[in-house]
C-alpha cells in the first residue's frame, strides 16, 4: 500500500475511534511502519481531526523527517517496532474500560484478561500489564520492549493499551476487541463466569495463531 493510501487510513481509523468513544480530547495515538521509516499521528492533536498531509514521518530511529511535531508517546511505538519485526501498525488508546482495567489493583499481571470470548483470544490473546511509569518517562519504552517480545498488546498500569498488529486494520480491530473485552469484564465482575478452557484456548491458538 503506498504511503498516501496509509496516512488516509491512518486518518479514517483515528475519526472512527474517536467518533465511538475510543478516545477523548488530544489522547491516544497511531502509528504505521513504512519501508523507510514510520508515520505516526502528532502531538496534541484529536484523532478525530487528523489531517494526512501532517501526520508526523519520522527515520527508523525516531528522527522526524516531516509533519507536525510527533507524539510525546512515540517513544513507546518505537520500542514495539524493535521488539516485534512482524508489527506494522500500533494502537495506543486511552479508551474508558481499558484505562478502568488498568487501574484495579486485584488482576494477575501476567494475564491481566480472562478468557471471555473467542475472539478476544484470537485478536489479543495474554495481556501483561506493564508496570506505572509517569507519562514521558523513557524507561517506559525498555519496559514495553521486554513485554513485546512475547506479546503483541500490553496494558500500561494506570494509563491504557498499546496494540500491535500485521497492519493497521489488524492493530485497530484488536485494540477495539480488547476495549469491549475490559466493558465486559467490568461488567461481570463479582458474578459467576463461564470462561473458556485451557484446551479451547489452545485449540484457538492451534487454529488461529496470532
Amino acid at each position: 500500500m503506498s504511503e498516501a493510501r496509509l496516512r488516509e487510513q491512518i486518518v479514517r481509523h483515528g475519526k472512527s475511534l474517536f467518533e465511538r468513544g475510543y478516545g477523548c480530547g488530544a489522547s491516544g495515538n497511531i502509528s504505521v511502519r513504512l519501508d523507510d521509516g514510520l508515520l505516526v499521528t502528532p502531538t496534541n492533536t484529536c484523532l478525530g481531526r487528523l489531517d494526512p498531509a501532517r501526520l508526523a514521518k519520522l527515520a527508523p530511529d525516531g528522527t522526524p523527517i516531516s509533519g507536525d511535531p510527533p507524539s510525546k508517546e512515540g517513544f513507546l511505538h518505537l520500542a514495539m517496532y524493535q521488539a516485534r519485526a512482524d508489527a506494522k501498525a500500533i494502537v495506543h488508546l486511552h479508551a474508558t474500560y481499558s484505562v478502568a482495567l488498568s487501574c484495579l489493583a486485584d488482576m494477575d499481571p501476567a494475564d491481566v484478561l480472562p478468557p471471555l470470548t473467542a475472539y478476544y483470544v484470537m485478536r489479543v490473546g495474554r495481556l501483561p500489564l506493564v508496570p506505572y511509569f509517569r507519562p514521558g518517562d523513557k524507561s517506559l519504552a525498555e519496559a514495553v520492549r521486554g513485554f513485546a517480545r512475547e506479546h503483541h498488546a500490553v496494558l500500561l498500569a494506570n494509563h491504557g493499551p498499546v496494540v500491535a498488529g500485521k497492519g493497521l486494520d489488524a492493530a485497530v480491530y484488536a485494540a477495539e476487541e480488547l476495549e469491549e473485552t475490559a466493558k465486559l469484564h467490568l461488567l461481570l465482575k463479582g458474578r459467576d463466569v463461564r470462561l473458556l478452557s485451557a484446551g479451547q484456548v489452545a485449540e484457538l491458538h492451534e487454529h488461529f495463531p496470532s
